[in-house]
């Protein structure tokens, strides 16, 4: 026994070196490593992951916002087993195959209405890239090729390709690059945390939505489209907003004709409580629970229940992009779904008329395949109905840690939660992450913004132990 032991600690040893001197990793400063050791996960299990040494760690942010039913989720496993044996690749510029079709019809049956037509692509950053070309490539062909500006909301995120970064307001991500970037335009953004005193979550939304109006009346001209993050801006702390401000949009870019690009990368699938967030901005959709102003959670919005009404269709962007979860977290997938009126526009003899995007791996069956399993286990196990009974309990056992002294503007938007601890630690978000692994917890916090967003498959056992585990992080943080 005593062999393969020493051998374990040595492959542990092995991995971490190897990976130093041959990786590059993602979204990091290298030299950090030294002090925050990376951490070398062998398996995963459901909601678990696991290093080599056996330790396990609650996945609470999905693997970056991904990984919606679990580690190795047997059904999904399945799926990809059965496709391998059938197709693995075949390239989409004059071919098609059953998944990428299945998946499209699929999708346009769960789409806010009018979206008919799914342009594929590898990652969110792709899908953006997508949307913002067939916008300005759509204004061209209809002969108004002034229209190829863009606006976005202040501290939103879009991605880190130079066309995304156009788009996107974080200073970490776009300053470096600032030489390289046609800079767009930003506006106020309807985060409820910055409303004035006494001024609620709806009246604030609408107050921004009339400095969109103003730009738009300056700028109709010139402006392609505007993209926004529906109800929830990620990188932004998970800011959340009233969804009064969707609907005021999809009015303002009707009556200015600017196109809507809803980027449902990270919301979508599920994530704010329906399929899509865009659903949510329909009349009578949601009810609101607020605290009081006069607490030290001063305008908190503690949970978003979402209950459709008979007739309620939400608001119809003009490109809705998808992304991270639509496969599970298995294989990387982004889709642009968007209306016939588009589609007919690049619908012509010459070929320069049409769409020239591509990329290598566009519609792969694999990934497609996985996508239809992820669809599957939503409508077979009643994934939005059960995640509302989750959301309900993990509100209620939170208790403790919302009300902790130093928590600040907890919020809950379907299966998002976030709050701000009150810290003088420089490094916060580091030493939250690891005090996080020490009590076998991934966290992976925004600045001082602590946030959940677990699988779907997570029960209440595993709750219970997020719940109480980060409390204690919060207690030793401050």
């Amino acid at each position: 026994m005593i062999q393969p032991m020493l051998n374990h600690i040595q492959t542990n040893a092995s991995l971490l070196t190897r990976s130093l001197s041959a990786v590059w990793h993602p979204c990091s400063q290298m030299k950090h490593y030294e002090s925050f050791p990376l951490v070398p996960i062998a398996r995963g299990a459901g909601v678990w992951l696991y290093d080599c040494d056996g330790k396990r760690y609650l996945d609470a942010v999905s693997s970056w916002w991904v990984s919606l039913f679990g580690h190795c989720n047997p059904r999904i496993n399945a799926a990809l087993r059965d496709q391998l044996e059938a197709l693995e690749h075949v390239m989409l510029a004059g071919f098609t195959h059953e998944p990428v079709v299945q998946l499209s019809e699929r999708l346009r049956d769960l789409a806010p209405v009018g979206l008919g037509h799914c342009f594929y692509g590898s990652d969110g950053a792709s899908a953006v890239e997508i949307a913002l070309k067939m916008s300005a490539h759509y204004w061209r062909n209809t002969g108004k090729p002034g229209k190829t500006q863009f606006i976005s909301l202040e501290n939103s995120y879009h991605g880190e390709t130079l066309g995304a970064l156009s788009v996107t307001d974080v200073a970490l991500f776009r300053d470096a690059y600032g030489a390289l970037i046609r800079q767009q335009s930003i506006v106020p953004n309807p985060d409820w945390r910055k409303a004035a005193a006494g001024e609620n979550a709806e009246n604030y939304a609408l107050r921004c939505a009339i400095a969109l109006e103003q730009h738009l009346q300056q700028h109709r001209a010139q402006l392609a489209a505007f993209i926004v993050e529906p109800l929830v801006q990620g990188a932004a702390g998970m800011a959340m907003y009233h969804p009064v401000y969707l609907q005021r949009v999809r009015q303002l870019c009707d009556e200015y004709g600017v196109h809507l690009i809803a980027d449902e990368i990270a919301v979508g699938m599920g994530r704010t409580g329906t399929m899509f967030a865009c659903e949510q901005a329909s009349p009578l959709s949601l009810t609101l629970s607020l605290k009081g102003r006069g607490d030290k959670n001063s305008g908190t919005l503690p949970s978003r229940v979402y209950v459709r009404g008979a007739g309620e269709e939400g608001i119809t962007p003009d490109f809705l992009l998808l992304s991270k979860g639509i496969t599970g977290g298995y294989l990387p997938l982004s889709v642009v779904m968007t209306c016939d009126e588009i589609y007919q526009a690049f619908y012509a003899d010459e070929t320069a008329h049409g769409f020239l995007h591509s990329h290598s791996y566009t519609g792969n069956p694999l990934a497609c395949r996985a996508a239809l399993a992820t669809l599957d286990i939503f409508a077979r196990d009643n994934v939005l109905a059960a995640n509302r009974d989750k959301a309900a309990y993990l509100n209620g056992i939170a208790l403790p840690l919302r009300d902790h002294r130093a928590v600040r503007n907890w919020r809950n938007t379907g299966m998002i939660w976030a709050f701000e601890v009150d810290s003088t630690h420089r490094d916060f978000a580091q030493r939250c992450f690891a005090l996080a692994l020490q009590n076998e917890l991934l966290l992976r916090p925004i600045g001082n913004t602590i946030y959940f967003m677990p699988p779907y498959i997570i029960g209440e056992e595993e709750m219970d132990l997020l719940v109480k585990r980060t409390l204690q992080v919060v207690e030793q943080l401050t």
